[in-house]
């Protein structure tokens, strides 16, 4: 155990002073205890590395060690730690919300899909392939193959939209084709050249 404390004045034998002080344990505990006539002095071997790792002070010119600047320390440090740490549950919570809205657009577009699949559909359909989707009086779905510019502009049906059927069994609206294709063909373009040196 090393004690902290400090010299009495016109002591002959530069003893430190008996009462209550700082005792410092192996481990960083520190507490205030009686010292008593045995603990006064260190007597366990003295550190002969450098002095950035000694475990006590080594230098008689740095000042003695503080409460207050340790305390001091422990708070900048916390402080420091609780920044770093709402920092990063900022960032969590802000990718929690962007999942959340791209979990409910793939919600809408299953139900979307869902929807067009129990619409009446009198053909096989080919993936690949556009398909026109018309609304009956009765507000009844139905697919066809003929778009309204094939029926000439008189369309037997109310015209709802067209789709092209996906590998994975979803629909691709019409108008948005180009744009899933070049988003498709950038993306596989990407990983090729992930793959191939």
């Amino acid at each position: 155990m090393l004690q902290v404390g400090a010299l009495v004045k016109g002591d002959p034998n530069n003893q430190r002073k008996t009462g209550v002080g700082l005792l410092w344990r192996p481990g960083g505990d520190t507490s205030c205890a009686p010292m008593s006539g045995e603990d006064h002095r260190y007597t366990g071997p003295n550190h002969l590395g450098p002095s950035h790792s000694s475990p006590y002070p080594t230098s008689r010119l740095q000042g003695p060690l503080s409460l207050v600047d340790l305390a001091k320390e422990l708070e900048l440090a916390s402080a420091s730690v609780s920044s770093h740490a709402g920092a990063r549950l900022q960032t969590i919570l802000e990718q929690m919300r962007a999942l959340q809205l791209q979990a409910q657009e793939i919600l809408q577009k299953a139900k979307a899909d869902l929807d067009l699949h129990q619409a009446e559909c009198r053909f096989k359909r080919s993936v690949g392939r556009i398909y026109h989707v018309y609304r009956r009086p009765d507000q009844s779905l139905y697919f066809s193959m003929l778009s309204p510019d094939d029926h000439s502009g008189a369309a037997p049906h109310e015209f709802v939209a067209s789709y092209r059927l996906e590998a994975d069994q979803s629909f691709t609206p019409a108008d948005e084709v180009v744009r899933v294709d070049a988003a498709r063909l950038e993306l596989e373009r990407t990983f090729l050249r992930r793959l191939l040196p």
